[in-house]
């Protein structure tokens, strides 16, 4: 037993602080093999090495624990009950150190993993869902925390490394962001279900200048808050803000109410609550623009490239 102790203290002597226990995983491995069986020659066979050498290796666990962990005797091993807390420890430890290779190798290939997403409202309601959908169905083993947030909060998040990518729109170009367009569509409007044009299938902006209307914080989204006032303007139109809410569901919910009139793209009008309807604009209108955006450097990891191809597949379909 000495001799151990003096081979224990050697090898520590050897390791990083951090890494100095006195025991190998091979001596738990051999010992649990023992401890599922209670018996040597049948433990030793199975692990496929000698009797005696299984023996030295269970002592040297022993003597590197302080504890007793087997009763030995010429016809039983029993576990002492340091020996069973022993066993249910290291278990499951054991389990996740088996799965290390496969789950690395799952990690390396973009088939599990997590990642944080933002999104705009007019992203859910358009191309997210369809994209999430696929995405799931391929890549069932990548975890994916969801967060709504405006534009602005998006490019910040995305340049301090807080978020993988997000869904959002862009005013230009943003220093180390790539992204890929998904969505470009010219804006209507929603109206209250009793508002006096209602039976109009198309109106001009200046049909509604005596409308208020909702719209976003200008900070959340300066380009189409300025594409707003431009497409008013070139209307001869001065706007009557009623409110200016977020999210885009809060809108949705004072048009529903008969506070004013939302802009929104067609795509995120087919499906609206009751009392609130839809109409194509004439003439000038602001456009709607949704991308998905990453940062260019480091390379996007195995789980985001798999996330961003079926982004660019949805647009390209």
């Amino acid at each position: 037993m000495g001799l151990i102790v003096r081979e224990i203290l050697v090898s520590l002597s050897l390791m990083p602080r951090e890494y100095q226990l006195p025991f190998e995983l091979r001596h738990l491995a051999y010992f649990r093999e023992v401890a599922r069986r209670l018996h040597f020659r049948k433990a030793a066979e199975a692990l496929a090495i000698a009797q005696p050498a299984l023996s030295r290796q269970v002592a040297h666990l022993e003597a590197a624990l302080g504890v007793r962990l087997l009763n030995r005797s010429s016809r039983r091993v029993e576990l002492t009950p340091a020996g069973a807390a022993l066993l249910e420890r290291i278990e499951p430890v054991l389990a996740v150190l088996a799965r290390v290779p496969a789950d690395m190798k799952a990690v390396a290939e973009g088939r599990v993993g997590r990642l944080r997403v933002a999104f705009t409202g007019l992203a859910m309601a358009t191309v997210l869902p369809d994209i999430l959908r696929g995405f799931h169905r391929q890549f069932p083993g990548i975890r994916l925390e969801l967060n709504e947030s405006p534009t602005a909060l998006q490019l910040a998040a995305l340049q301090a490394g807080e978020i993988d990518c997000g869904f959002f729109h862009p005013d230009g170009p943003s220093p180390g962001i790539e992204t890929t367009l998904l969505l470009r569509e010219r804006n209507g409007v929603l109206l209250p279900s009793d508002h006096p044009l209602r039976a109009r299938k198309a109106l001009r902006l200046r049909d509604l200048s005596e409308t208020p209307f909702v719209l976003f914080p200008r900070a959340n989204n300066p380009g189409f808050y300025d594409r707003v006032l431009a497409a008013f303007a070139s209307s001869g139109v001065a706007p009557r803000i009623a409110e200016e809410v977020w999210p885009r569901s809060n809108g949705v919910g004072l048009v529903r109410a008969g506070v004013g009139a939302m802009f929104a793209a067609p795509s995120e009008a087919k499906h609206l609550p009751d009392k609130v309807i839809f109409r194509i604009l004439a003439g000038p209108a602001p456009e709607s623009r949704l991308v998905v955006g990453w940062k260019r450097e480091p390379p996007p990891q195995p789980a985001l490239a798999a996330l961003l191809e079926a982004a660019a597949r949805h647009a390209a379909a």
